[in-house]
């Protein structure tokens, strides 16, 4: 990996006896989309918080470039925040509300006009400059509120939860389009989100965090297909999990393992395929929750243990989806898609 834009060694963050963040290592490299993602309270905005210069670690170092700012102030760091709440001024118009720190840099106003005029056209707000806040959509004012942030051209742009006072449909267009602005300017994002499918979508590499501390760090599919701990498989998405002597029975190994319920297929006529690759249960359907395009269905196992499995919706209506509770059914998955994870995560 060539110069991390952003490296961190050993950094801790503690609140009196909280432990937010505890001994983190990371590298985030040049030009990537970054996404720290966890549940509340998992230190993921610490973090963001200590990289931005808003916060003093307790222990470790922050590098940018290899430069070590751990001790500088925000303003002496090469990073813009963008936060969920925009904090854009309301009597400002929007060219005014991008244009404001080279105002306060003196920077000429012809200069500071020429500027956020392209950084409005970078998040597709070209036109845009003479409007005031109120008239724009939530959609529209967080990109404002990222032209802001571009128009000083920061080698790193810090965005915590920037997304998560959006509607869903209007959370789901920034999503694709907030990753295509930064394939456009290039330069390096580390995106804070509690959301994985926010994550899954966007990111290059994500970092998983809970109680402080990084679980595991991946592409999106390692994540997903591959986690390494009990956690993040349960986090990221819905999974399986077979433990003890139902995992002894069905995979033939004791040990903890996961199966994501889009790899298991669900053979209600009772077919048993012959096959050495695939793993086959049999059970009984305890519970059935139709979601439109798939039906979704916990089967109680006859070897012992519970599992989730989707199934593409083929029925008319929910009342049919629910004729299937308390049917036999038979679940097959290739034996590849059997995860292995640690027995104490």
């Amino acid at each position: 990996m060539a110069e991390a834009a952003v490296r961190l060694r050993g950094l801790s963050k503690h609140f009196g006896r909280i432990h937010a963040v505890s001994d983190v290592d990371l590298d985030i490299a040049d030009g990537e989309f970054f996404s720290m993602l966890g549940p509340s309270g998992s230190g993921k905005t610490t973090v963001l918080r200590l990289i931005a210069g808003f916060e003093t670690p307790t222990a470790g170092t922050v590098e940018l470039a290899g430069r070590d700012v751990t001790r500088l102030a925000p303003f002496e760091r090469d990073v813009h925040t963008v936060f969920q709440d925009y904090a854009l001024f309301p009597h400002m118009t929007v060219e005014q509300n991008v244009a404001y720190a080279l105002k306060i840099l003196k920077v000429p106003k012809a200069e500071r006009a020429r500027r956020a005029g392209e950084a409005l056209d970078q998040v597709r707000l070209g036109g845009f400059g003479g409007r005031r806040p109120a008239k724009l959509s939530g959609g529209q004012r967080q990109r404002v509120a990222l032209a802001r942030a571009l128009v000083g051209r920061p080698r790193v742009l810090l965005l915590d939860e920037p997304l998560g006072a959006l509607d869903l449909k209007l959370r789901e267009q920034m999503q694709s389009e907030l990753k295509q602005i930064q394939r456009d300017v290039g330069i390096t994002f580390v995106f804070v989100t509690h959301d994985q499918q926010e994550a899954l979508t966007m990111s290059d590499r994500i970092a998983v965090f809970q109680h402080g501390r990084i679980e595991q760090v991946g592409t999106p599919a390692e994540i997903y297909e591959r986690p390494t701990t009990g956690f993040v498989a349960s986090f990221v998405g819905i999974s399986n999990l077979l433990t003890a002597e139902a995992a002894k029975r069905i995979v033939g190994t004791s040990g903890t393992y996961t199966i994501r319920p889009e790899k298991i297929q669900v053979r209600g006529d009772g077919a048993v395929p012959d096959d050495p690759a695939h793993i086959t249960v049999k059970g009984t359907v305890v519970d059935v929750v139709y979601l439109g395009d798939v039906t979704r269905l916990l089967v109680d196992l006859d070897a012992g243990g519970r599992l989730t499995a989707l199934q593409q919706n083929l029925r008319t209506s929910s009342a049919d989806v629910a004729a299937l509770r308390g049917t036999r059914t038979v679940l097959t998955w290739h034996r590849q898609h059997t995860v292995r994870v640690p027995d104490s995560a």
